[in-house]
């Protein structure tokens, strides 16, 4: 039950996000609940690839190029999804920025 409810507000937040920015669009809240999905199971699985990759260019970055790999989860969950769209990479990582501080927020109603 822990997990619908951490879904739902998942996906809330990236139907807000949506909303706010004028680069990103979203059909609807079913969309965004596919794309709350679609998110999760990229940094699940894909993102933490990417980081093994790019250890270096982390390091030399400082840390900076996390952004970079979070930005291009959302580019490729847009290319995915039907339905969601990003107009382009400074969007995608302006959306990741807004996205993590909506999930914190509504992250504080869930009691672990």
């Amino acid at each position: 039950m822990n997990f619908i409810i951490k879904l739902l507000l998942s996906a809330l937040a990236v139907y807000l996000t949506a909303l706010i920015l004028p680069g990103v669009s979203i059909k609807n809240y079913v969309t965004a609940i596919a794309v709350a999905i679609v998110i999760g199971l990229l940094n699940v699985f894909l993102k933490p690839i990417l980081i093994l990759l790019t250890i270096p260019v982390t390091v030399i970055t400082l840390g900076l190029f996390l952004f970079v790999i979070n930005a291009g989860i959302i580019l490729l969950s847009s290319y995915l999804m039907n339905g969601f769209n990003v107009d382009g990479f400074w969007w995608a990582l302006l959306f990741s920025f807004v996205l993590s501080i909506f999930s914190e927020i509504l992250g504080g109603f869930t009691s672990n």
